[in-house]
């Protein structure tokens, strides 16, 4: 405890400190604006920084390690945050461009704080890292207009499953790590009390006072106006010329019928069609240009090869541009990771574990083999591609996909297939003796008025 309260007396006097830099940057809205004072939600959110985020902080210094790297990351992060929210209580609220650099540095720390955890993705506490990880993005509140308290809501439920594991870890060996996960819940749960009663509909900005901007300086200038106006006059001895020859060709076309009268009778005699002689007088014509000749063109650039992918990329495992590549095994998932596979042709694919869905996007001749998947498993723009389900999936969708096998296990018989604009899919059911039954998905459809409405069954053409 003498830890810890040395530990919020030291925040008191940061505190301290920043009020009296940033006391003389703007008017208050209120008196006492050149003596470093704050708004009430100011001194607000400074009571949750001297009370839950404190206490997560000490409680990571003694357990240590990659635990209090990631908390000096977070003390940062709230710190950062702080100093936005004192520039609202002093400045209106810029334009959204200009709002963008004022979030910055809170969005900087939190890509940190992702960052930080995937590339400690082996640490023993790689549970509390992904806790933070998870909701940390609920800072982000300041953009999410007008609902941010149920955003920091949503945050926290996906930091659950990781401090339910540190719970289910260390509920039996360290109680420090059961505190620490409840210190840190707290954290978001006193922010959205906070924001309810501060900031309802959105971060609070000044009524008075200069325009917020991120370098605090004067105002940007203002965007230059239109370009002159073009000069048609004529200034040059061509232009004279050239509206000489626009007023003469303007007055020839007024003539109107009369602007034949100008022109020489050619007689019979002076015509070659009539009077071949003429043609070996004046020799062959002079070829013209010819109108359609083809011109040549640039070599056509060769397809561009992109380097195959095969990635964790946040929640999304990326398999993207592998050609030929059999044996493609994706083994450290978790629960709340998607795959993505693109652009992979003749390639083989396994995902092991529970995962959240799983997307096959513009890919042929491509073999994926799941265990389970609690979402959904996506067919899109395919072709020749077989899938076999080894534990559950609850639906499976096929759009815009020529050549599809769906092999299912026993255990995911009662899935739904969903398909639009596909052709040639098969559904093949397991027997008891092993073997797999193959059933056509119907491609055909008839649909009839009953009277009411519009009635449509699959049916097949005889040949």
């Amino acid at each position: 405890m003498a830890e810890l309260a040395g530990l919020v007396q030291r925040l008191e006097v940061a505190v301290g400190r920043l009020e009296s830099m940033s006391g003389g940057g703007g008017g208050v809205s209120g008196p006492a604006a050149g003596s470093g004072a704050v708004s009430a939600y100011v001194e607000a959110y400074d009571a949750l920084i001297s009370g839950p985020v404190a206490q997560y902080t000490a409680l990571s210094q003694k357990i240590g390690g990659d635990v209090q790297k990631h908390a000096e990351m977070m003390k940062q992060a709230f710190s950062c945050q702080r100093q936005l929210l004192v520039t609202a209580s002093r400045s209106q609220k810029p334009s959204e461009s200009a709002l963008a650099p004022l979030l910055a540095p809170v969005s900087k720390v939190i890509q940190e704080v992702q960052a930080f955890r995937e590339k400690n993705r082996s640490s023993p506490l790689f549970n509390h890292l992904s806790a933070v990880s998870e909701s940390v993005p609920a800072l982000g509140w300041v953009a999410m207009a007008p609902k941010p308290g149920p955003f920091v809501k949503d945050m926290q439920d996906a930091a659950m499953f990781y401090t339910n594991r540190v719970l289910k870890d260390y509920k039996e060996k360290d109680k420090m790590h059961v505190d620490w996960v409840n210190a840190y819940v707290s954290i978001w749960t006193e922010l959205q009390a906070y924001i309810k009663q501060h900031h309802t509909t959105g971060l609070s900005w000044s009524k008075t006072g200069p325009v917020a901007s991120a370098s605090g300086g004067a105002p940007a200038p203002p965007p230059p106006g239109p370009p002159p106006p073009m000069d048609f006059g004529e200034k040059s001895s061509a232009g004279d010329s050239g509206a000489v020859s626009r007023n003469a060709l303007f007055a020839s076309l007024n003539k109107g019928a009369d602007i034949t009268k100008g022109l020489k009778h050619v007689s019979d005699d002076k015509k070659t069609h009539k009077n071949p002689a003429l043609k070996s007088q004046t020799g062959p014509l002079p070829s013209g240009p010819k109108p359609f000749a083809s011109r040549p063109t640039a070599a056509a650039s060769p397809a561009r090869t992109l380097p195959p992918v095969l990635e964790l990329d946040g929640k999304k495992w990326k398999v993207e541009n592998q050609e030929g590549a059999q044996g493609l095994v994706i083994s450290d998932t978790e629960l709340k990771q998607v795959v993505y596979a693109f652009k992979c042709n003749n390639s083989t694919l396994q995902v092991k574990g529970k995962i959240n869905s799983i997307i096959v996007d513009n890919c042929k001749k491509m073999g994926l083999v799941f265990d389970d998947v609690v979402g959904i498993i996506e067919v899109i723009n395919c072709r020749d591609v077989k899938i076999q389900v080894m534990g559950k999936v609850p639906t499976i969708s096929i759009n815009k996909t020529d050549g599809c096998h769906v092999y299912l296990s026993k255990d995911s018989l009662a899935c739904e297939i969903i398909s639009a604009k596909s052709s040639e899919m098969n559904v093949l059911v397991p027997n008891k003796d092993g073997e797999y039954t193959e059933i056509p998905v119907p491609e055909q459809f008839k649909t009839i008025w009953d009277g009411s409405k519009l009635v449509t069954t699959a049916t097949e053409i005889a040949g």
